[in-house]
């Protein structure tokens, strides 16, 4: 026959109150870190990936119509000289 020991079962419940205080704990942890991550973020005035790109390829091709008016000057230059 077991018999139930009050000492082991209030350290039992005692331990199981404590792992729900920790966990609760580590959510609003998170919660605190990512709510200043996105503020620190916000106010370095970073650009998406999106944004990044678009002015990626902007750059690409006015580098190309450059490069094309350029071969059209050095044309230009050999027909009149």
């Amino acid at each position: 026959m077991q018999t139930r020991n009050k000492f082991f079962d209030d350290m039992s419940q005692l331990m199981t109150n404590a792992m729900g205080v920790a966990q609760g704990a580590k959510t609003e942890a998170e919660t605190a870190m990512k709510g200043f991550i996105d503020r620190w973020m916000a106010d370095r005035d970073f650009v998406t990936r999106e944004e990044f790109d678009a002015v990626r390829a902007m750059a690409q091709k006015a580098r190309e119509e450059n490069d094309a008016l350029a071969a059209r000057i050095a044309a230009l230059e050999a027909r009149q000289g």
